[in-house]
């Protein structure tokens, strides 16, 4: 074989082999496009309602950034605390990303305050003494509620829905209806409704902020 010939083969034979490397690629990305048409990426957790209207159970809430824990127990509230329990806040971390750029939650966002029971007190005040030292400890989990911002579906509540699946040990109910105004709402409009009708004082996450 030639020299002429010779470089002659060794060309073609390297088209061949990026011939082959590209369709094998563009294969794979068709591959890929399939794959995705037939099983879906799932999807980021957002209000879903049944069709009369009730909020269902959000799933994996815990997983979301947890924001805070305010505690009101009934010892230091004359045995009737509106809330005796520890409040466990959740979001999803798309919604508070958006939160601490603009002050304010975006369309769809689901505040989760689950609830649990303070552990077994041993004092008047309803505290105990644990190897950490005196103070108040989560027990037992005791109801969850949730609020949805949807400025559509709840323009009466200043944009805000707000839903109870219990308050008692679980399991919860997977549905819950918007709870009356008397309930919920009423408080937040009187109380935090130039803050986005949520208490963000009580979460340093969102009082702390960094500003623009």
């Amino acid at each position: 074989m030639n020299k002429r010939l010779w470089i002659s083969s060794i060309v073609v034979t390297a088209a061949a082999t990026i011939g082959l490397l590209k369709n094998t690629g563009n294969e794979r990305v068709l591959a890929a496009q399939h794959v995705s048409k037939v099983n879906p990426l799932p999807s980021s957790t957002t209000a879903q309602f049944t069709p009369d209207g009730k909020l269902k159970l959000p799933v994996g809430f815990r997983r979301w950034v947890f924001i805070g824990a305010p505690l009101t127990p009934n010892a230091l509230n004359g045995g009737e605390a509106n809330f005796p329990e520890f409040h466990h806040v959740y979001v999803e971390e798309k919604n508070l990303d958006v939160y601490l750029k603009t002050g304010t939650f975006p369309e769809g966002t689901i505040l989760i305050k689950e609830l649990t029971r303070v552990l077994k007190p041993t004092y008047p005040d309803g505290s105990r003494t644990e190897p950490s030292g005196r103070g108040y400890f989560n027990g037992e989990l005791n109801g969850i509620d949730a609020s949805v911002k949807d400025s559509k579906r709840f323009a009466k509540t200043n944009g805000w829905g707000y839903f109870t699946f219990g308050h008692h040990p679980m399991p919860y109910a997977q549905t819950a209806a918007e709870s009356s105004v008397s309930e919920c709402a009423g408080c937040h409009l009187g109380n935090v409704a130039n803050t986005d009708m949520t208490w963000v004082q009580f979460y340093p996450i969102l009082r702390d902020k960094p500003k623009p």
